[in-house]
């Protein structure tokens, strides 16, 4: 024997007849006053003035009930955009295998909680690897993008023993994530070079910082970190950067463009094209050198100081209104870090040594 069980209204359902009771009675009501009330039916001046005000009385219920109905999805959707960046863009640990981190975004759409750009680090045998990015536009239509780069890092950091190899497992992603996307978009043209998703692009940027300080990087198009050190605030590397991952494909060989170290108090600040492109009314560029040396004054040097420095300078300089999605984190290297026995100044490393001003690392004319 088969029993059918109706189905209870749904929330929602409920909700939704509850939204609709009150503008209900209120028009009905404003109707039946029309149609029988006797004031509503003579001519003359003071009836309607009354009539006038009952109807605008009921109006103005109706927008107000319409805008509370709407704020409270709003608060939904935004309830529901921050739910899914805290999956997306998980915040980084405040202490991660010895490394202070602290890590925060600015959207370029108002009341927008993600952007496109994108971050994480993740301790794995390897060390400390770090990925800092920027997908082609802002804003939900890059959220798919930044998803696809995010799983296939979190992944391939603890599978592939070089950091070259991640860059190729991000590709491989992002060329799969747009093949795709072009043929749900456009399925007579899987990625035509006539498709707008044959013009999207993401800068990346891969750091590995391993136990004993020593740092590797990384870049496809996107900007070389800052460091914070006993030299003041210089750029990690002046080497060119590969072309962004999309585009173009990488090259047969594919090795760290930086080798170095990252000693024991110094700070690494990694952000967005949009943080150093960020305008305020006259024009001018946002000075991220010169904010990053005032905050490097503090000693030691705070993660969340910095980040927090930056930050609200930049809303500060564009008036609330950033033109561009920013993302910036800032890593700081622990004194007491490095593992015993390993000495980041042992004989024979001159990586250890306090970086002097060369070609890489001399300091660059501060921003206009």
């Amino acid at each position: 024997m088969i029993r059918l069980k109706a189905r209870a209204p749904t929330r929602r359902g409920v909700r939704r007849a509850r939204a609709l009771a009150l503008p209900t009675v209120w028009g009905g009501a404003a109707i039946l006053y029309k149609l029988a009330c006797p004031l509503a039916q003579r001519t003359g001046l003071g009836a309607r003035i009354v009539t006038c005000a009952v109807f605008f009385a009921v109006g103005t219920g109706l927008m107000i009930h319409a805008r509370r109905a709407l704020l409270r999805e709003l608060r939904q959707a935004r309830r529901v955009a921050g739910a899914a960046q805290s999956v997306l863009l998980r915040p980084p640990p405040a202490r991660l295998d010895g490394l202070l981190l602290a890590a925060g975004q600015l959207s370029a759409e108002r009341g927008a909680a993600i952007g496109g750009d994108l971050y994480e680090a993740i301790a794995t045998e390897h060390g400390v690897r770090v990925v800092m990015g920027d997908v082609r536009g802002h804003g939900l239509g890059a959220l798919a993008t930044v998803a696809a780069v995010l799983g296939s890092f979190r992944e391939a950091v603890h599978d592939e023993p070089e950091l070259g190899s991640v860059l190729r497992r991000l590709d491989r992603a992002l060329d799969r994530h747009l093949r795709e996307r072009a043929r749900a978009e456009h399925p007579s043209a899987a990625r035509d070079l006539d498709t707008p998703v044959a013009e999207e692009f993401v800068t990346v940027l891969l750091l590995e910082i391993r136990r004993d300080g020593e740092l590797r990087a990384l870049s496809c198009g996107h900007p070389w970190p800052y460091r914070l050190g006993d030299h003041g605030v210089t750029p990690l590397t002046r080497a060119e950067p590969l072309p962004p991952l999309g585009p173009f494909p990488l090259p047969r060989e594919v090795d760290p463009a930086f080798r170095g170290r990252l000693l024991p108090g110094e700070s690494l600040v990694l952000y967005t094209d949009g943080a150093e492109d960020a305008r305020d009314a006259r024009g001018r560029f946002f000075p991220l050198r010169n904010i990053l040396t005032e905050a490097a004054r503090d000693n030691p040097v705070s993660p969340q100081t910095v980040l927090r420095t930056v930050l609200t300078s930049l809303l500060r300089h564009t008036a609330g209104t950033p033109a561009d999605d920013i993302a910036v984190l800032v890593l700081r290297n622990e004194p007491g870090r490095t593992k015993c026995g390993a000495s980041p100044r042992g004989a024979g490393n001159r990586a250890a040594d306090p970086p002097q001003p060369t070609a890489d690392n001399a300091p660059l004319a501060a921003p206009p």
